[in-house]
């Protein structure tokens, strides 16, 4: 019967022992070897696995030590007494006990929500243009990897493996106090800034602290689905605004509301750089109508322009702006380190509600981070990636301007790794992208971003982060014949 279990395709890029000792303990737990035989002979296993006799026995030691494994001199490996009933360890109740009716119970359902939908096996796409993903071949692991041997050896691992409460690591603190935040004009103390797991977990911790259904949250449309989606779960009343060539459409609607979230720099979705007569409009009403500005700055790093407008923190004497940061954009999406900086009564509030909810972000992660930008690896890294995007998005705008003509949008050329276009009326681009998704060709339906109850359905946004440069062309022109097909 474990013969049968184990047999299974080696992922390449896992090492062997890793994957026998899992599928191993995945079999123990789940029931699938006899108590009363012993485990295979590593001599014997190790043949039909196709790997050496020590990998065997290494796991096999490494089970034992674990406590799951017994060895019997002379016998054999035998599964561990504390694991000879596996539907006790499961946990199962019996059959005819009936379990509690969640749906009646949940006073939310955050799974009912309309959300960006990304499929998991992406890479598996041919034309893969996708927002928010990176092409991994350009990260830098190794540097990457130096800053992790430094975090866990010797003076590095004892920095971070106690817990700081709900303090963050002052290390990464202050790379971001002294090193990024004042790219963005922005200047700030220690207790100004909280780290988050991501800008969705900063806005998370805002709409916690600040709204009920008695606050106007005044959003862009299209925007953020996230935003949209927690506001609305606080039970915020949401004031939607249009975007145009300058960024958020500044108008007395906006008077009414307690607090306005948006993308100045980059807009979502459609990349739009917010002008700077409307920033200082915007400023204007906050200050006179008593309103608070939440900055999400989500991709401020990969800033493309030479000369880039400046933060709406960089000018906020009065203290009415809240700035969102992430370094998921610049670094790696699976990072999930972002941050806030913002009044000091306020960082000490969103401190203490983080702390109910999860502590603090991994210090190890923070360690790490910080270290990453310290010796230099960030900034490097950081140039290199600026050139490959700019490079990707002329191949891009060209291809769409040879190809797609007529879908193209000038407010929203290559604003963040993206390019934010509309098709002919008729044009569901949620059918088209299941059409162009069979080609290989994956693309982001932008009816998604917009909140109305009848959302416009001819918008998508096509991202340029993770496909490979030379696979541009040829994916936008097989994009063009899937639409072709569409409309004929």
């Amino acid at each position: 019967m474990i013969e049968h279990f184990l047999a299974f395709d080696f992922d390449p890029n896992r090492t062997l022992q890793e994957q026998i000792r899992e599928r191993l303990v995945d079999a123990i737990l789940a029931g699938h070897i006899p108590v009363s035989e012993p485990m295979p002979s590593s001599r014997g296993l190790a043949k039909q696995l196709g790997v050496s006799r020590n990998t065997i026995v290494l796991i096999y030691e490494s089970l034992v030590e674990a406590g799951y494994l017994v060895s019997s001199s002379r016998r054999g490996y035998f599964i561990a007494p504390a694991f000879h009933e596996p539907d006790l360890l499961k946990g199962q109740r019996g059959r005819n006990q009936k379990g509690p009716d969640w749906n009646r119970r949940f006073v939310c359902k955050p799974s009912s929500e309309r959300n960006i939908v990304k499929p998991n096996d992406w890479r598996s796409f041919e034309f893969p243009f996708i927002y928010g993903q990176i092409q991994h071949d350009f990260f830098p692991i190794e540097q990457w990897r130096d800053c992790a041997r430094r975090a866990l050896t010797g003076a590095g691992a004892r920095d971070w493996i106690h817990d700081r409460v709900d303090a963050d690591h002052p290390a990464l603190i202050e790379q971001l106090r002294t090193r990024l935040l004042p790219k963005r004009g922005i200047y700030a103390e220690h207790g100004e800034i909280l780290i988050t797991i991501g800008t969705q977990n900063s806005l998370y911790l805002l709409a916690n602290l600040l709204l009920d259904s008695s606050k106007v949250v005044g959003i862009e449309n299209p925007g953020f689905r996230d935003a949209h989606n927690i506001f609305r779960n606080f039970g915020a009343r949401l004031q939607l605004q249009q975007v145009d060539d300058e960024g958020i459409v500044i108008d007395d609607r906006l008077k009414g509301c307690d607090y306005i979230c948006l993308t100045p720099s980059h807009q979502v979705p459609t990349g739009v750089e917010m002008s700077r007569a409307r920033r200082q409009q915007l400023m204007s009403l906050a200050s006179e109508h008593d309103c608070i500005l939440i900055e999400d700055d989500y991709d401020a790093e990969i800033n493309m322009k030479e000369n880039p407008v400046p933060a709406l923190k960089a000018n906020d004497p009065d203290n009415r702006v809240i700035y969102v940061g992430s370094l998921s954009k610049s670094i790696s999406p699976g990072l999930r380190i972002g941050f806030m900086v913002a009044d000091e009564s306020l960082i000490s509030e969103a401190r203490a509600l983080r702390r109910l909810m999860y502590r603090h972000p991994a210090t190890n992660n923070q360690y790490l981070t910080a270290l990453f930008l310290s010796q230099g690896y960030y900034d490097t890294y950081l140039r290199k990636i600026r050139e490959l995007y700019f490079s990707k998005r002329d191949r891009m705008s060209s291809a769409i301007a040879r190809h797609l003509p007529h879908l193209y949008s000038p407010a929203g050329r290559g604003g963040s790794s993206s390019f934010w276009l509309k098709t002919p009326e008729g044009v569901d681009t949620e059918k088209l992208s299941w059409q162009a998704a069979r080609n290989g060709v994956l693309i982001e339906e932008g009816s998604i971003h917009f909140f109305e109850p009848n959302p416009p359905k001819n918008y998508m946004r096509l991202g340029f982060s993770a496909i490979a440069t030379h696979k541009i062309e040829p994916g936008i022109e097989l994009l063009r014949h899937t639409l072709d097909h569409y409309q004929s």
